[in-house]
């Protein structure tokens, strides 16, 4: 399974850091490429010899490999070989550097170069790793994409007991290699997915919109992309950039155009997703000029916006995975699920507008999925991004599961 993998482990400044000797022996054993780079607190829990040893590969410790000839430790180069940059220990010091995009050594400048996935496993006493501070960056850091292998609970360094002990080698071992068979999922398939708003002009100034920021989509864009599938991304106006090399990034504004852009490229698309919040109408006749304000009262006339998603769903082809998105505010249930019948989708995914921490704006969502057999899946709160990666897993059964029944 590790065969061939590339993997960078950045280990931070805790007594957790004698763990990783073992994680680099199982790595090893499994024919991984490992490469370590060691923060200088790092060398006071465990010497960089130890790991060299064991990774059969020389410990990068500074940009200045050596000083006497110049020769260097290429960050760029670096960030561009790993298949994974796995930080662990992943210190609160560490965190917050990360989370603030603070470059001050060879690892945080390997970290902002890296762009293959990256993961990282906290370890801490119990105070550190729940204290407010700690929990904004590393709710930052699952925003940006970041995957988190959470802190375990038991005894601690510090003689007190909770959450905060690093995962175990094995235990690391194991989401290691549950990664890399996820990330080949997808392979070989092709996902249309729309995000973010859409915007309607009213007049050159003046627009319909609603408050959608395209972070659930563009989440769900960058999993499907670590799941190996290349995606199309039909997005609305947004301030949200992702750079994958699986990502094609098609740029819309108004309704008619996503719509548009969704039927040129809908039939050749493994897995077909609804995230963006399309405007139901448009003005039927936007103003060429700027609309003056002239009397008290003003009347719009709208013109209903195409069904993009009932429009793809009466035309799905039998192998095609087609999935919605239903944000409600009453009746939600019955309201998703008769949505699911009317535009024939395999999955809807129902956000609540009444559920603290979901919906637009946030980095958090709380979600529940409907499946067409009848299956219903309830998620805590969560990030966008793990919502995005169960989501996906999810979608990945499907796609199996109508390969075999085509």
């Amino acid at each position: 399974m590790l065969k061939g993998k590339k993997i960078l482990i950045g280990v931070c400044g805790s007594i957790a850091a004698y763990k990783i000797a073992g994680l680099v022996r199982l790595l090893v054993k499994q024919e991984a490429e490992v490469q370590l780079i060691m923060t200088p607190a790092a060398t006071h829990f465990i010497t960089p010899l130890t790991l060299a040893t064991l990774s059969r590969k020389p410990v990068l410790l500074d940009y200045i490999a050596n000083p006497h000839t110049g020769e260097w430790n290429n960050h760029v180069a670096l960030g561009l070989w790993a298949d994974l940059l796995l930080i662990a220990p992943a210190s609160a010091h560490t965190l917050a550097k990360m989370a603030h995009g603070i470059c001050d050594n060879l690892l945080m400048a390997v970290y902002l170069s890296a762009r293959c996935p990256v993961a990282i496993a906290p370890a801490m006493d119990v105070d550190m790793w729940l204290h407010p501070s700690t929990e904004r960056n590393v709710n930052q850091l699952q925003a940006d994409g970041c995957h988190l292998i959470p802190p375990q609970e038991g005894e601690l360094a510090s003689g007190l007991y909770g959450k905060g002990r690093m995962a175990e080698p094995e235990q690391l071992l194991e989401w290691i290699s549950n990664f890399f068979a996820i990330g080949s999922m997808l392979e070989n398939k092709t996902v249309l997915l729309t995000a973010g708003p859409t915007i309607e002009p009213l007049d050159p100034v003046r627009y319909i919109t609603n408050h959608s920021t395209g972070k659930m989509g563009y989440a769900l864009a960058n999993a499907f992309a670590q799941a190996g599938a290349q995606v199309q991304l039909v997005s609305g106006p947004v301030h949200l950039n992702l750079q994958h090399y699986r990502v094609k990034t098609i740029p819309v504004t108004t309704a008619r155009q996503m719509y548009e852009a969704v039927s040129s490229h809908w039939a050749q698309a493994d897995v077909i997703v609804h995230s963006a919040a399309v405007a139901d109408y448009a003005p039927a006749s936007p103003a060429t000029q700027k609309i003056k304000k002239t009397s008290d009262t003003f009347w719009l006339e709208l013109t209903k916006n195409p069904d993009i998603a009932a429009e793809i769903g009466k035309q799905l082809l039998p192998w095609q995975v087609h999935v919605g998105f239903a944000l409600e505010t009453e009746n939600e249930e019955t309201n998703a699920q008769e949505k699911m019948k009317r535009k024939n989708f395999d999955l809807i995914v129902l956000n609540s507008l009444n559920e603290q921490g979901a919906g637009f704006g946030h980095s958090t969502n709380k979600v529940t999925l409907f499946f067409r057999d009848g299956r219903r899946e309830a998620l805590p709160l969560m990030t966008k991004a793990n919502v995005a990666r169960i989501i996906v897993e999810r979608v990945a059964q499907m796609v199996l599961a109508k390969k075999h029944v085509v």
